[in-house]
């Protein structure tokens, strides 16, 4: 580092070098003919930054770079390919245009908080969460790694509302478990079973006969499928085991006997292989004029009729194989269960 007089030229000369902190390989940068001593220190500050600066290119990695290696590091942590997709998916699409060639040690909490709040604003509050919430975990990967000394993902409020969803009603149920029956629909006993068991539509489809024990009307859910990583445990990586409701019984019995060779206990179907199971149970209800939902919120049905019958919801939470209270209490406020029976005693004597 320094700077001398050319004698020769009557100009200074100005350089800079360091050694790489990891590979010590050293990195210069030289300047000539600088007219005054003045513009020589100057020349020399900026050299200083121009050196560091490559020496960061050379340790820490541009953003889009950071998210490829966040992906394979994800991959290892014991996380589905799914879910690990929607991250890494889910940050490119957002994050690349801005931050993509930046340094992630260039990104701030202001760079954070601007993307959240000005690019993403027209998307709802539970998707800016969800992409500051990943954003965090490539910090924070970041951090481990040395990239970074400090995570510099902002806290942010987010007003995610807690709007309950449409699910059926009993009777609705029994409207379009009937007419299915009665049409001889294909998806007849994969709605019955969703409905009577609250089962995920990944446990429904890897649900095998050997998990299946009518004497003792009980199912073993301990696998399930997508798409993406194919048979695996369960969203809660833990087992559990369902009754199994006496008319479901029979449904099992029918098609033990309609499909003798299956291992699988409910039928293999073309568009449920591609995924387009809650298109065509939103085409059957709207034929019926019942309520267009999803198929997940089959389960949700199933959760809330439970509710509404007195079951204690910590059995509900227990066959449903959820983990989180909070989750729970969501059915709990859909079912009305928290506010049944506070106004049986409320009389203001109006007919008197």
């Amino acid at each position: 580092m320094g700077y001398k007089l050319d004698p020769k030229t009557g100009t200074y000369i100005v350089w800079y070098g360091k050694r790489h902190p990891i590979t010590r390989i050293p990195t210069n940068r030289r300047r000539i003919g600088i007219k005054s001593k003045a513009l020589a220190k100057q020349m020399e500050q900026k050299l200083i930054l121009e050196v560091h600066k490559l020496l960061e290119r050379k340790t820490i990695p541009i953003w889009k770079q950071a998210i490829e290696e966040f992906y394979k590091y994800f991959l290892d942590q014991d996380v589905s390919v799914k879910t690990a997709e929607c991250y890494f998916l889910c940050l490119k699409a957002h994050t690349n245009q801005e931050w993509g060639v930046r340094l992630v040690s260039e990104i701030s909490g202001a760079d954070i908080r601007n993307l959240i709040k000005e690019k993403l604003s027209h998307r709802s509050q539970s998707h800016q969460k969800n992409v500051l919430k990943y954003i965090r975990a490539v910090m924070n990967f970041c951090v481990e790694k040395r990239y970074i000394t400090t995570n510099p993902t902002p806290r942010m409020k987010f007003r995610v509302g807690d709007k309950i969803k449409t699910v059926l009603k009993e009777d609705q149920i029994k409207v379009l478990l009937s007419h299915a029956k009665e049409m001889n629909s294909e998806w007849y006993p994969i709605w019955a079973t969703a409905l009577y068991t609250g089962m995920r539509n990944g446990e429904l489809y890897a649900l095998s006969w050997e998990n299946i024990d009518l004497v003792n009307r009980k199912i073993l859910v301990n696998i399930s499928w997508n798409n993406k990583d194919g048979f695996k445990s369960t969203k809660s990586g833990d087992d559990r085991i369902l009754e199994i409701a006496p008319p479901l019984v029979d449904i099992f019995k029918t098609l033990k006997k309609d499909y003798p060779e299956s291992s699988f206990v409910l039928p293999r179907i073309d568009r449920w292989d591609r995924g387009d199971q809650a298109r065509e149970l939103r085409m059957f209800l709207e034929g019926l004029g019942l309520p267009r939902i999803r198929f997940h919120d089959l389960r949700a049905s199933w959760a809330t009729i439970m509710l509404s019958k007195g079951i204690p919801p910590i059995k509900v939470m227990m066959m449903g194989g959820w983990k989180d209270l909070k989750t729970m209490q969501y059915y709990v406020r859909k079912a009305g269960v928290s506010i049944k029976g506070i106004t049986d005693h409320l009389n203001f004597n109006l007919e008197e």
